[in-house]
Parts: structure tokens; C-alpha cells; sequence
């Protein structure tokens, strides 16, 4: 009966957007977890820049802290980014540079911005502030084979907007599992900017799903962006300082 339970949330209560957005964000909630992964680059003409990667993420109060440390090549490694994710207030993220042995804020203005060159944003590294948006379902649509709802999620104000480098997003959210398959957003234009497709998602011990592909295309300028999980294990065994920022360098 459990496992039938979970199966259904998104169908039960499809006439509110919110409410399947919710699902769709706590089911791929992973709590405290490790992994390694490798991000690729891809420019307009199909060169590829590799970068490896790890990642650890721990709940801390009502805090979930997260430290993404870049492993190569040579030119980026070393590079460290540390997130605060908050459950009712804007993100805090940071980033050492061992080239200038230094820690500096991300301002807000900045976490739209690219993440590491890619085309992945520096606020698709964290949890969105559910309340930042407003939603509406836009219907129902078959994607990869999957029934699928459209929810689009609208920025509220231009803040918002520069602050994750999109004015709308629309997500392909799995009626039966509530698991997120595409997302396009769209520039503060109103012309579509980026669609990404997640895949291989696996379910993980504590009943939450991770997708172990995510691919990230950008449609104005012919670039891509693929990031893939080498290895994932629930929980973390770093301790809360070392999720500080005075500690980065260390």
C-alpha cells in the first residue's frame, strides 16, 4: 500500500500547481548525501571541456549546507563552492579561488549568472524558494512516453527574475511518480532560453529519486551542458565546520 501511495500524489491532486511543484521538489529532496560526478562543456561547435566533480550536502537545523569542490582539470581545481539552502529566504552562496587564495560572497545578481562556464546556473546548484513564484498548470503532455503535467513556475518580480536568470519555467512532471523529465525556461522576453531533460533517475534508500543525468541546452546559443553522477551514497560524513565558509581553503 506504501509504495502505491507514492505513486499517486500528483494525480490525487492535479487541479493545484503548487501543490505538484511541491511534490515534484520533495521527492527529489535528497537530505544529507556524497557524490562524485563529471560536468561537461560544450561549446556551438561540439568542443568539450571535462571537469570532475564532488559534492556533499548536510542538513544542520533548518539549514541544508552544501560544498561542490571542482577535482580538474589543473585550471579549476581546487575551486569550491559552499551553499546555505533556506527554507523561506534567499540562498547564501560563496566561492574560494585557490588562484587568488580567496573566499568571496555570490551576490544575488551573480547567481543567475553561469555556473563554472557552463550552461547550468550558479541557482541550479540549490532549492528555488517555493514563494519566489507563482504557478499554473498548463495542461497535460506525453514526453519520452511519460503522462506528464505542465507547470509553469513565473518569476513574481524582476528581482526574482535576475536573481535565477529566467522570467518563467515550464516542467514535464510525471503524473504517477511526480518526478521532473524536462524543464524550458524562458529569457525575460518571453523567448525560450534553455531546456533541460533529466534522466536515469534511481531511487535511493530513503524512499527519494535522483536523477543521474541531467543535460542542460541552451537554445540561443547553440551550447550544452551535461552533468553525470559517477557514484552517490546517502548521508555524509563531513562534520558542520567544514560547510563554513572561513574554511574553503582547507
Amino acid at each position: 500500500m506504501a509504495a502505491f501511495i507514492m505513486l499517486v500524489p500528483c494525480r490525487m491532486e492535479a487541479q493545484d500547481a503548487r501543490q505538484i511543484a511541491e511534490k515534484a521538489s520533495d521527492i527529489i529532496n535528497p537530505g544529507s548525501m556524497e557524490m562524485t560526478s563529471t560536468l561537461k562543456i560544450f561549446d556551438n561547435k561540439g568542443n568539450v571541456r571535462v571537469r570532475e566533480v564532488t559534492n556533499a550536502t548536510a542538513k544542520f537545523g533548518e539549514t541544508t549546507k552544501t560544498l561542490i569542490r571542482f577535482l580538474s582539470p589543473a585550471d579549476v581545481k581546487g575551486t569550491t563552492i559552499l551553499i546555505y539552502d533556506y527554507e523561506n529566504k534567499d540562498d547564501d552562496m560563496w566561492i574560494y579561488l585557490p588562484s587568488l587564495r580567496k573566499t568571496r560572497r555570490i551576490v544575488s545578481s551573480e547567481k543567475g549568472k553561469s555556473f563554472m562556464g557552463s550552461e547550468f546556473s550558479n541557482a541550479d546548484m540549490s532549492k528555488p524558494t517555493m514563494d519566489d513564484f507563482t504557478y499554473v498548470l498548463k495542461g497535460a503532455e506525453t514526453f519520452n512516453g511519460k503522462d506528464c503535467w505542465k507547470v509553469e513556475s513565473k518569476c513574481k518580480d524582476a528581482g526574482v527574475e535576475q536573481d535565477n536568470g529566467y522570467s518563467r519555467k515550464i516542467a514535464w512532471i510525471d503524473k504517477g511518480t511526480c518526478l521532473t523529465y524536462k524543464v524550458e525556461f524562458y529569457d525575460a522576453n518571453g523567448i525560450l532560453l534553455k531546456a533541460e531533460t533529466l534522466s536515469d533517475y534511481r531511487k535511493q534508500s530513503n524512499g527519494k529519486y535522483f536523477a543521474f543525468r541531467m543535460n542542460m541546452q541552451n537554445l540561443q546559443n547553440n551550447r550544452k551542458s551535461e552533468i553525470v553522477i559517477n557514484k552517490y551514497q546517502p548521508g555524509s560524513a563531513l562534520k558542520e565546520p567544514a560547510f563554513s565558509a572561513n574554511n574553503l581553503g582547507e
